[in-house]
C-alpha cells in the first residue's frame, strides 16, 4: 500500500506499527525515524499541499485532528473523495485503539494488536513502580510560554505524570489545554518546572527566561534548579514515544526507582 501521513505522531505511529515503508509522503514536520527523510513533503501539518497529495494517488492518507485547524485537511479529504482515515488521540488508550485501527485499516491486524500489547505493557510496568513512590512532585508543564499555554486533565501528559510517579499541576483543570498566565502558576507553587514548548527544539529553549518572570525566581522549583527543558517531540505529540518520554522524565525526577527500567 502506498501511505501518506499527514502529522508527525501518524508517522511515529507507523513505525512503531513496523509499516514505515509503505509511507509515500509526509508532512514537514515529521522528524522520525531517520528512514522518511527522502521522502516527499507534503507541507505543514495545518496547510497540507492537497494537490500534492492527490497526485500522489495514495491508497489511504492518514490524517489527523490533533492540533486545531486540521479540519481543513479532512474536509478536503473528504470532497476529492481521498480515502482516509482521521486520528484524533487524547490518552495514552486513544493510542493504543489507534495502533489496532491503522493496521486494520492497512489489512495487517495482527501488527496491531502486537503492537498494542507491548505499548500497553510498557505502561503497565511503569504504573507498577509509580504506585509505590510515596512522595509525587507536581509538574508544571509549559506547551507555550505567552500567552501560556498548559496541559488540562484531559491530556496525555495528565497520564505520562501520573506513571512517571508525579502529577499534573493543572489536573484539576477538566480541558486538554488550557489557557492561563504566569501569576496563576506561580501561586500553584510546582516542585518541578518542565519546559516543552510545541514545535521548538530543546536546544533553542533558555531555561533562564524563567527567571524574569515576575516573583518566579522566588519558586522553590527555580530555587532548587528542578526546571526541565524537555524534548518536545517526546511530550507534545499523541503518539507510542510518549512512552519513551515517560520513562525519560520518571529517571530524572525519581532516579532510583526506576533505575532498573
Amino acid at each position: 500500500m502506498k501511505i501518506l501521513s499527514l502529522c508527525p505522531s501518524n508517522t511515529e505511529l507507523m513505525e512503531y506499527l513496523g509499516f514505515t515503508h509503505m509511507l509515500a509522503g509526509v508532512d514537514d514536520y515529521s522528524d522520525w525515524p531517520d528512514q522518511i527523510s527522502g521522502l516527499p513533503r507534503l507541507g505543514p501539518d495545518l496547510s497540507i499541499n492537497m494537490d500534492k497529495v492527490e497526485e500522489l494517488k495514495p491508497d489511504l492518507v492518514l490524517a489527523s485532528l490533533s492540533v486545531p485547524g486540521m479540519e481543513k485537511n479532512v474536509e478536503e479529504l473528504k470532497k476529492r473523495q481521498i480515502p482516509h482515515i482521521v486520528l484524533n488521540p487524547q490518552s495514552l488508550k486513544d493510542i493504543e485503539q489507534d495502533l489496532i485501527i491503522v493496521s486494520e485499516r492497512i489489512g495487517k491486524p495482527e501488527a496491531g494488536i502486537s503492537a498494542s500489547k507491548s505499548f500497553r505493557a510498557k505502561i503497565e510496568e511503569l504504573k507498577k513502580i509509580s504506585a509505590g513512590i510515596k512522595s509525587k512532585p507536581s509538574l508544571y508543564w509549559e506547551w507555550w510560554p505567552k500567552p501560556v499555554f498548559t496541559p488540562g486533565k484531559v491530556n496525555w501528559l495528565t497520564e505520562i505524570s501520573e506513571i512517571a510517579g508525579a502529577k499534573n499541576l493543572f489536573s484539576d483543570v477538566e480541558l486538554a489545554s488550557v489557557q492561563t498566565d504566569w501569576e496563576d502558576v506561580l501561586m500553584r507553587q510546582p516542585d518541578y518546572i518542565c519546559l516543552a514548548w510545541v514545535g521548538v527544539r530543546r536546544e533553542k529553549v533558555n531555561p533562564e527566561i524563567v527567571l524574569k518572570r515576575p516573583g518566579w525566581s522566588e519558586l522553590e522549583a527555580v530555587k532548587q534548579s528542578k526546571i526541565l527543558v524537555l524534548e518536545e517531540e517526546l511530550y507534545c505529540r499523541p503518539s507510542p514515544r510518549l512512552i519513551e518520554g515517560a520513562v525519560r522524565l520518571a529517571k530524572k525526577i525519581h532516579s532510583e526507582a526506576f533505575s532498573s527500567f
